[in-house]
């Protein structure tokens, strides 16, 4: 009996890292190709605001973070850089900074969805045209399915 429950035990925690593991890794597998640096940098170029990630956001940790430069325009919102891989990241226009989970949900309802996030280093996403860029200060990268603040970086004081 004691070897039974020895093995349920070793057997559980075994399929609970493998799933956890295939919930990193599946991202990661069906990540389309990203755009080239070429691209992104001819997005940026158009840039009316141009601002790099910083380190060490309350939110980001080893599992969820970003680096690198966002470059906003009137119609596109582009990264030269990295976010950690995930499932359904989701770019949102915010009117004040945040750094974590909890400061974006107090704002979520007052913040605007743009786009989809599909690729993890490198990506471009063009805005609707009803998104004026200019009523918001800031962009975070969102977790949708899991509630997780991955990064955020403030362009302009959205407030003046």
């Amino acid at each position: 009996m004691k070897k039974l429950v020895t093995l349920l035990i070793s057997h559980g925690v075994a399929l609970f890292i493998g799933f956890a593991a295939g919930i990193y890794v599946l991202p990661i597998l069906i990540e389309p190709e990203g755009p080239t640096n070429e691209a992104v940098q001819a997005v940026a170029e158009k840039a009316r605001y141009k601002v790099q990630i910083k380190e060490g956001l309350k939110g980001s940790d080893f599992l969820h973070w970003g680096k690198g430069e966002f470059s906003i325009s009137s119609d596109t919102i582009s990264l030269m850089g990295e976010v950690s891989p995930g499932p359904d990241y989701k770019l949102y226009l915010t009117p004040e900074f945040v750094e974590d989970e909890a400061q974006f949900l107090a704002i979520k309802e007052k913040s605007m969805r743009v786009g989809d996030i599909k690729t993890f280093e490198n990506f471009i996403v063009n805005l609707p045209d009803n998104i004026d860029v200019e009523a918001y200060g800031s962009v975070v990268v969102w977790c949708e399915r899991f509630g997780e603040f991955i990064t955020a970086a403030q362009y302009k004081d959205a407030t003046n």
